[in-house]
């Protein structure tokens, strides 16, 4: 086992449940080597809902709450609310966070809470059958769209930038480093930060979507579509159509974090 692998995972809980090719590993493998890095593994608490992704924080042998469908967020809150010194990482999927969870979302984006949220999104809901997800592309085809989906998929980093959010990024798991630098980024900024990873799953997304099973196909499918900030920002919505946009996509250091505000205000009162 690699030294950061054995540093860091817990070993009760392996194997992981990630298929065979599946993104999660590559976000989980930068991840630990972004803490380690960091050095922060002794303040560090792990939230997840249910789902693929949010079982990501089980294989760390680190303060880890694995709750209920769409409540990571708002579990996440109360425990940095009662101690806002830990430095508390969410980890979610794209049903989990934007389907069921999307109010918890929306009003933690509002608040600037010093969260850090790692969205896994790979457009479909996996571990449950693939079913039709709300990333999911329009007129892509899933176990509840068999006829193609009628829905226009949902951004989420647009939604988090409108909601407040003062930390929003995006990568994908065709690009290892610069999610592992991300990551550490988000994790230090002092706010609400919405990390979004787009990740390949060849079980149900690429049966049922993209027309192949290989990691591999879907990879390089990701790093085709993906075009950074620097080089966006060159190219008309026209010229766009079709990528995917990655890199820091807003930080502000300008808002209030809540947890500063609460804490004054209680001094306040005690005053």
């Amino acid at each position: 086992m690699h030294p950061i692998a054995e540093k860091y995972l817990r070993k009760s809980a392996l194997p992981t449940i990630f298929c065979p090719g599946c993104g999660h590993g590559t976000v989980l493998n930068a991840f630990l080597r972004a803490i380690d890095e960091m050095q922060i593994i002794d303040n560090l608490s792990l939230v997840g809902g249910i789902g693929c992704s949010s079982w990501t924080p089980v294989f760390v042998n680190t303060d880890v709450m694995h709750t209920l469908h769409g409540r990571a967020i708002a579990v996440a809150t109360g425990l940095k609310l009662a101690n806002p010194k830990r430095q508390v990482v969410v980890f979610t999927g794209d049903g989990d966070c934007m389907g069921i969870g999307g109010n918890h979302f929306i009003h933690a984006a509002r608040r600037n809470i010093d969260l850090t949220v790692i969205m896994l999104d790979n457009h479909i809901y996996g571990m449950t059958g693939g079913q039709v997800a709300p990333t999911t592309p329009i007129h892509a085809t899933t176990q509840t769209s068999p006829y193609g989906n009628p829905e226009q998929p949902i951004n989420a980093c647009e939604v988090a930038i409108s909601c407040g959010a003062s930390y929003v990024g995006r990568w994908t798991t065709a690009h290892p480093k610069q999610t592992r630098k991300a990551i550490k980024q988000a994790i230090d900024h002092q706010g609400f930060s919405f990390l979004h990873i787009l990740s390949q799953c060849p079980t149900q997304a690429g049966r049922y979507i993209y027309d192949t099973d290989k990691p591999e196909e879907m990879l390089q499918q990701l790093k085709k579509q993906a075009i950074t900030t620097q080089k966006a920002a060159k190219l008309s919505k026209e010229e766009l159509a079709g990528r995917t946009v990655v890199g820091l996509l807003y930080e502000t250091t300008d808002r209030p974090e809540l947890c500063e505000s609460i804490y004054a205000l209680m001094q306040q009162g005690k005053g």
